[in-house]
């Protein structure tokens, strides 16, 4: 554990510095729910004294929908507050004027409003599900029977106005992490620990494991690398930054 907590480091500081000044045009929001250590609604005093961060945690995630690349993700609740946090980091990288499409939470909107004003095209979609039939089982997802798209800033490309790549991603995060696969036990039980597996698993994503319909890296399409890593690298990133930290103290 305290390999994967010293490696997540590394990879969360490696690519705060590496995504910058990116070329972005089109990117996706989402967001994607876990908990550390118990579900808020069995969270008990208790159990708030032993551990602060016990209860929901809600991963907010950025992608690209040409490059495939995840320049921005944050942890954190489901309000306004870790909504301004991850607008405003993903602001902060991007070289240009974006589209931007979410779902129809309500607080995307005041901080895209307050991060980016005017400059910027944002659009909603939302989607209408059908009611579930009596012989489905609570799990059985609700067929979709139609989306509708909202502009809300600027003019956003109809064509564009998706969220089926960050919705894509979001299955390819609970099929790699252990710690987002539903109805197990395999949840976190420290923020910090959660934190670590969330940046190793993007950097995985970003930097080594080649997008099948792209033939390389997200980070390859994206210009942030001009080849393909693999664990090797990692392992010398790893070095490079104890290293470092040791000549520092």
């Amino acid at each position: 554990m305290r390999v994967l907590c010293e490696v997540g480091a590394v990879c969360e500081a490696y690519q705060d510095a590496a995504f910058r000044n990116l070329p972005c045009r089109r990117l996706q929001l989402d967001e994607c729910w876990s908990w550390i250590y118990c579900k808020e609604k069995n969270r008990t005093e208790e159990i708030a004294r032993v551990n602060p961060d016990a209860g929901d945690v809600w991963l907010w995630v950025a992608i690209d929908a040409d490059t495939k690349l995840v320049p921005s993700w944050t942890l954190g609740q489901r309000d306004l507050s870790t909504a301004m946090d991850f607008v405003s980091d993903l602001a902060s990288r991007l070289r240009n004027r974006v589209q931007l499409t979410s779902d129809g939470l309500r607080v995307y909107l005041n901080a895209i409003e307050d991060v980016f004003g005017a400059d910027v095209d944002y659009a909603i979609l939302t989607k209408v599900y059908a009611a579930a039939q009596e012989n489905e089982t609570r799990y059985s997802p609700a067929k979709c029977i139609a989306c509708e798209s909202k502009p809300m800033i600027g003019k956003p490309d109809y064509r564009h106005v998706s969220t089926s790549f960050v919705e894509r991603q979001n299955w390819t995060l609970r099929t790699n992490v252990r710690r987002y696969t539903r109805l197990s036990n395999g949840f976190s039980r420290k923020l910090q620990n959660h934190a670590a597996a969330v940046a190793l698993n993007y950097f995985a994503y970003n930097f080594i494991k080649i997008h099948r319909t792209l033939r390389m890296t997200p980070a390859m399409a994206a210009g942030v690398t001009d080849r393909l890593w693999d664990v090797q690298d990692l392992v010398a990133l790893w070095g490079s930054y104890e290293r470092r930290a040791e000549r520092a103290a």
